[in-house]
């Protein structure tokens, strides 16, 4: 399944603006052919907002959902999007989360990032707590992931163990720690023979400065594709057929032995 990384920060604070670059976007993307387009992290309000996150916050099935669904239905291409989710009862809690709508409109996965990075984010949303989030897409099985989530090993060997084929990571990577996304993600592809879609904000934003460096990695550790440091539309394919063969000469999932690993938790 080809795929297009959107590497952008949009116009942080406006949803309606981020809509319209989201649907550029798109139109791009399914002219190349894709089958999916992945935004960064908080795309859809911007990540350094302050108090707007909560302000901006919707439900997962909110009028910008709504929006996002006819844009991925009328470019025939599914769409995974961070925002700011409200929780359906109406409370206080706000999650950091990424939506998967597919080509014809419908949600089919939402996820809440677990691990949340420093003050700014523990100050401003509650952590989510289903760790392993799955769609069926184009005979893929896609995972869901947010930026310090992939940093933590158990969570991505969690979805390799589902059966995970392309984990999807939404990611609003900051200076200095750009060796995640140089290093860290390929490895995490490797080790759980998987693809992984590592998709970063770009440029200075409040106290932040994003780097870029959005990669789609495959299964053998090499990256399809790689960003720079500006805003940029990536392509890059997730090939199943490449995917099984690696999965049956690497023999990291088959070498394991469960029984040792009890002091993890």
């Amino acid at each position: 399944m080809r795929t297009a990384l959107l590497q952008s920060s949009g116009r942080p604070g406006s949803v309606v603006e981020n809509l319209k670059v989201l649907d550029e976007a798109a139109g791009r993307a399914a002219a190349a052919g894709a089958g999916l387009l992945v935004t960064s992290e908080m795309f859809l309000t911007g990540y350094a907002i302050g108090d707007d996150i909560g302000r901006l916050a919707e439900p997962a099935d909110g009028d910008s959902a709504d929006a996002v669904a006819e844009i991925a239905a009328r470019h025939g291409v599914a769409v995974a999007y961070g925002y700011p989710e409200r929780a359906a009862d109406g409370g206080a809690a706000v999650f950091n989360s990424v939506q998967l709508i597919s080509v014809d409109g419908s949600r089919l996965a939402n996820y809440r990032k677990t691990h949340l990075f420093g003050c700014f984010e523990h100050d401003h949303f509650t952590p989510g707590e289903q760790p392993v989030v799955q769609a069926e897409l184009n005979g893929l099985r896609v995972g869901l992931m947010i930026c310090y989530d992939v940093e933590f090993p158990e969570n991505v060997r969690a979805h390799a163990l589902a059966g995970t084929d392309l984990l999807l990571v939404p990611t609003a990577q900051m200076h200095p720690f750009q060796f995640v996304a140089e290093s860290v993600v390929p490895v995490r592809a490797f080790e759980n023979q998987m693809y992984v879609a590592y998709v970063n904000r770009t440029g200075p934003e409040g106290e932040f400065e994003f780097v870029g460096l959005s990669t789609l990695a495959g299964p053998d550790g090499v990256a399809r594709a790689r960003g720079g440091r500006g805003e940029e539309l990536l392509l890059a394919d997730a090939d199943p057929v490449l995917l099984a063969a690696s999965r049956e000469t690497n023999p990291y999932l088959k070498d394991r032995r469960p029984g040792l690993y009890g002091s993890l938790v």
